[in-house]
């Protein structure tokens, strides 16, 4: 199964269109709850945790009963969710802000799960440094992950996207280009990486290791929902964590686990052990608080709300990156307090390091 990775703004209009019935509506107590993931490294384990019982085990112990749903379409399940068909969904960073928190649905992350950390890069052709980038045109999928990295990347050596001309090309199709004399660069995400540094012309100039915590991934939820709910995210945090540490087990068990994650997601155990690799899991949760209470976390959502507007994605009209408030654990607020639509909390993180989930 080919990987959808994180394409965060393809669908914001309709998103915003579709969210008018989510949009401000109130939560209440409730006894079942759907949840939304799509494939890649990070998010795996909660198809594992729900085949194997892990996720029921959680729901039973807190009196509630949780549907957790595999899309193979990424932006169609944040759609979904902004639709309000699903209570929680995994998506990054920059999805959140860009699509549900832009359309008006205010939004929890429950569980910082992990970042990217080289599964993410650049990639010249006969080109061994970042700085001969300027000039070329750079094949990758617009307004993905991979733009923003691109942005960042052309930063560090102090050129601007202006320096290169940007070909908006489908994940489907980048393998194929690099392969095409006319195509020189491209930015994209594993395991397309790997496939494409598998050419003896490609070179690795730059990846998301160089910019350690910024493309993070998230299981999040309504805050309307986490609010007369507070067992669902309880839940959650005792699924995931449960999970993720029989993953990253170097025993026989977590072998098999990691092994049954690579087949679901396309790859062998092998291929699935080098993604996992190139991203910093929070397996322990005192770490993940550490990570979502830092300040480096308010530095990393102001460049991305900033990248976010410059591509005027953040609602038609949006008159400066300040127009969606942004809430810190702490109370910190970046933008405007008035239109707080995305969070991130602590609470649950805490509550499963303390151990008293």
């Amino acid at each position: 199964m080919r990987r959808l990775r994180k394409i965060f703004a393809v669908s914001v209009l309709a998103a915003a269109t579709v969210a008018g019935a989510a949009t401000g509506a109130s939560a209440q107590a409730k006894k079942s709850f759907k949840v939304a993931w799509s494939i890649y490294a990070g998010w795996m384990p909660w198809g594992y945790a729900d085949s194997h019982g892990i996720v029921k085990k959680w729901a039973d112990k807190y009196g509630i009963a949780i549907e957790v749903r595999q899309f193979n379409d990424y932006v169609e399940s944040v759609n979904q969710y902004t639709a309000g068909a699903f209570d929680a969904v995994t998506l990054t960073n920059m999805d959140g802000l860009s699509i549900p928190a832009a359309g008006g649905v205010d939004t929890t992350a429950v569980i910082v799960g992990d970042f990217s950390n080289g599964n993410d890069a650049v990639i010249l052709k006969d080109k061994p440094d970042l700085a001969s980038i300027a000039g070329q045109g750079i094949n990758l999928v617009e307004f993905s992950v991979s733009h923003y990295l691109l942005a960042r990347a052309l930063d560090s050596v102090k050129l601007k996207e202006r320096d290169v001309k940007v070909v908006n090309t489908s994940d489907a199709d980048i393998v194929g280009a690099f392969e095409t004399p006319t195509v020189t660069a491209t930015v994209t995400w594993n395991p397309l990486v790997s496939t494409i540094l598998s050419n003896p012309k490609a070179r690795k100039v730059f990846d998301s290791s160089q910019i350690p915590g910024e493309i993070i991934d998230l299981m999040v939820a309504k805050t309307s929902v986490l609010k007369d709910n507070p067992n669902f995210g309880k839940a959650l945090a005792g699924i995931w964590y449960e999970t993720v540490a029989l993953t990253v087990a170097q025993t026989k068990e977590g072998e098999a686990a990691r092994a049954e994650m690579g087949r679901a997601s396309g790859t062998d155990l092998a291929g699935f052990d080098a993604q996992l690799a190139a991203t910093k899991l929070f397996d322990k949760p005192a770490d993940a608080v550490a990570f979502t209470t830092s300040p480096s976390l308010a530095t990393t959502m102001d460049l991305v709300r900033n990248f976010l507007f410059s591509k005027n994605l953040l609602g038609n009209g949006a008159p400066s990156a300040d127009v969606i408030g942004i809430e810190l654990p702490g109370g910190k607020i970046l933008g405007t307090p008035g239109n707080v639509k995305l969070r991130f909390t602590d609470t649950y993180m805490r509550a499963a390091a303390e151990g008293a989930l």
